[in-house]
């Protein structure tokens, strides 16, 4: 048993065309997107750069600090010793 299908050529060329030209659409706009995507990607990777020199300012001070504060209790404790009479005063 056989079936017979007719259409139009004109009808199927014309509605392949329609595809197509939706197809075409849709990748115009991912290429659009895609630009978009690079361009905010480009953004954020220049943000990232900032922060990390940010991040080894900060942790730079902080060594900083931590020195500073160990130098200022030794100097304390050394002071209390003295002034205590533990070391004897030359």
């Amino acid at each position: 048993m056989s079936v017979t299908i007719e259409t139009d050529l004109k009808e199927i060329l014309g509605e392949i065309k329609t595809k197509l030209d939706d197809l075409q659409k849709d990748v115009t706009s991912l290429k659009i997107d895609m630009a978009t995507v690079k361009t905010e990607l480009s953004a954020v990777r220049m943000e990232i750069g900032t922060v990390k020199d940010d991040v080894k300012d900060v942790k730079g001070r902080a060594n900083a600090q931590i020195w500073a504060l160990i130098l200022a209790v030794i100097g304390a404790i050394i002071t209390t010793l003295v002034r205590f009479g533990i070391f004897p005063n030359p």
